[in-house]
């Protein structure tokens, strides 16, 4: 039997706040949300068998460094998506600007920061 990843648990500034654009963006539900460790809020968005656990402390704190040079860093969130245009433009609408678009196997995707500079790439295999 296959592993499958349910889910990711990574720091923002507003749990509430990422996950709203996560729903209008990719379509996602809030799975749960409540008090969290050390005075910190979490809410869990994604479907049904999988989600992004979005936690903020109490004080959260900006890195300032890059992901990508850090060992154990996250790089970015991949998320595969049936129409990529319509999404690209749920993007924009939110406010994020899209960047670095390529064609290559095994499909099409770009990529967005969001407000907590977290990159994320979109990918169709269409």
């Amino acid at each position: 039997m296959m592993a499958t990843l349910e889910h990711t648990n990574f720091t923002v500034r507003d749990p509430q706040a990422s996950a709203a654009w996560m729903h209008k963006v990719f379509g996602w539900k809030t799975r749960w949300e409540g008090p969290a460790i050390a005075g910190g809020y979490t809410v869990h968005v994604g479907s049904k068998h999988t989600y992004l656990a979005l936690y903020a402390p109490s004080d959260p704190q900006p890195s300032g460094e890059s992901s990508y040079d850090i060992v154990g860093g996250l790089n970015h969130v991949g998320v595969l998506v049936e129409d990529i245009d319509t999404t690209e433009q749920k993007v924009i609408d939110a406010g994020f600007t899209p960047k670095s678009h390529a064609d290559y196997e095994p499909g099409r995707r770009f990529y967005f920061n969001d407000d907590n500079d977290i990159e994320f790439e979109v990918i169709s295999y269409d």
